[in-house]
């Protein structure tokens, strides 16, 4: 549905006040037509994946992810040491010692050979840590989709409410001008006149909330894209309907299998169950084996030096160590209790989503027709109103109630536009829809043993999204022009009025 060209055009060419008692001026400052951006949704979701600082923390997140896997990695390696002393000796107790200097130097070499599984399962757990980080960015990315979305659309929604409350006033001061032209004449009696004048300046007030609604929402995409708040932007695109032939039972099916957080949970249970067995090494004997070689030098004078070496291994067992062993098992099962009911949770949750935004989407779907057809009905109630008073046949609160009524219409109307466009974005983000990665190769790649980077490379949709991300510098805080000691609106309106309601 459209709001009259003519009409819109002449209204955002200026602004229109009026009176309670007289005439007054109603003015927003004007933009600057060249700091506007014009932006689609792609751009919009676009900018947020490069710009949104939540992506930023979960690449951080997955960096240190990484290096926790590569610190597990390196547990089993060998480690070499050296270790260096110099003394010197003095004083009536060492006057006949043949010495006064020593130096000592020794290197050793040693690694674990046995832990218990202790070291093997740390590993484990590493690495389902990093799968688990790298769905944590994907999950993450989809959210920011359906919040830039949204917030995108919030946009949209009160650019139509805008026009809605603009052509309401417009119809208003049209109506009034015909009062008033009836009031000279003497064929209407003066309280329509002031009735009409409050119903107008009721209006323009809708009006000036909806418009400041609209500002709102702009900071808000701005804020969540990177841009400054008071950035002018121009949404290029429309609230449109497209039928979508959905089931419940295919999008839960997909949801549950396609889900990030889903696989984020099982990869937490995974992560319990090796900390649990992880815990039972404290049961079994821990031997290191280990070689070494140093020497002393006694008297740098007579370059006495004596060498010495060593391999050996050492060997270890708590054959009781107080329960210490059973109550850390004890409790790694309590936490795989505590994941595996989160597993649970969330399998619930997920249907929950699925199942709210897919009623939300048929429920906005059935009020499209609806305030449809409501708005086609009200804009000819209208015009009977007009008709019937001009006659004399009519009130003047007829004229006025069908006015409101013809407002709310088209309201709804672009609320269930609004609210069937949201819904099927919230369903796209609950069913898993992918962004970067498909999660179901991603797990079937981590089962195959592979690396990190080459199971994202698996998965990833684009050849952009096979890279692994990177952790950059933390870009500087965007501020607001504090020089404009009054922001301007993203949209600007400007209009004067005559003394009897008429346009200049």
């Amino acid at each position: 549905m459209k709001i009259c060209k003519r009409i819109r055009k002449n209204f955002r060419r200026r602004l229109a006040a009026l009176i309670a008692a007289g005439v007054m001026t109603f003015s927003f400052g004007a933009a600057d037509a060249a700091d506007a951006i014009n932006i689609t949704l792609d751009e919009t979701i676009q900018r947020a994946y490069e710009n949104n600082r939540t992506i930023k923390e979960s690449v951080a997140e997955r960096e240190g992810a990484f290096w926790g896997l590569s610190e597990a990695r390196r547990q089993t390696n060998p480690k070499v040491t050296w270790d260096m002393s110099g003394q010197k000796f003095g004083g009536d107790q060492y006057r006949d010692y043949y010495y006064h200097r020593a130096f000592t130097n020794s290197g050793t070499i040693s690694m674990p050979i046995y832990q218990g599984g202790r070291l093997r399962e740390g590993r484990k757990s590493a690495r389902y840590a990093l799968s688990s980080a790298d769905l944590s960015l994907e999950n993450t990315m989809q959210e920011v989709r359906l919040q830039s979305t949204v917030y995108y659309f919030d946009v949209l929604q009160y650019r139509n409410l805008v026009a809605v409350y603009e052509e309401e006033v417009l119809t208003l001061q049209e109506h009034l001008r015909n009062v008033n032209a009836q009031f000279r004449v003497g064929t209407v009696a003066k309280v329509d006149v002031l009735e009409s004048q409050v119903e107008l300046a009721n209006a323009m007030q809708n009006l000036v909330n909806i418009q400041n609604s609209y500002d709102v929402a702009v900071a808000n995409l701005n804020n969540f894209i990177g841009l400054p708040a008071d950035t002018v932007i121009r949404p290029q695109d429309t609230l449109t309907y497209k039928k979508y032939y959905l089931n419940l039972g295919d999008c839960t099916a997909y949801a549950l299998e396609n889900r990030a957080d889903a696989a984020m949970a099982d990869y937490a249970v995974k992560r319990a169950e090796s900390a649990k067995k992880s815990a039972k090494s404290g049961w079994y004997p821990n031997v290191n084996a280990s070689i070494s070689k140093g020497h002393t030098n006694e008297n740098l004078v007579s370059k006495k030096v004596t060498d010495q070496w060593s391999i050996g291994f050492s060997a270890s067992w708590d054959i009781f160590d107080g329960g210490i062993t059973r109550a850390q098992v004890n409790q790694a099962d309590a936490e795989l209790t505590r994941a595996q009911e989160v597993v649970a949770q969330t399998r619930e949750q997920i249907q929950l989503e699925v199942q709210s935004a897919f009623l939300d989407l048929h429920a906005a779907e059935r009020n499209i027709g609806t305030t449809q057809a409501a708005v086609v009905l009200g804009e000819e109630n209208y015009k009977i109103a007009q008709v019937r008073y001009a006659a004399g046949v009519g009130t003047n609160l007829d004229v006025m109630d069908a006015s409101r009524k013809l407002t709310e219409a088209r309201s709804n109307y672009f609320t269930a536009l609004y609210k069937y466009n949201t819904a099927k974005a919230s369903l796209d983000r609950y069913m898993g829809v992918p962004v970067e990665i498909d999660v179901v190769r991603y797990i079937e790649s981590e089962q195959e043993g592979k690396t990190a980077a080459q199971s994202r490379e698996d998965a990833a949709l684009t050849s952009d999204a096979a890279a692994v991300p990177e952790v950059k510098e933390v870009a500087p805080v965007v501020m607001i022009d504090f020089e404009n000691d009054t922001p301007l609106p993203s949209e600007s309106l400007e209009q004067d009025m005559t003394k009897d309601g008429a346009f200049k």
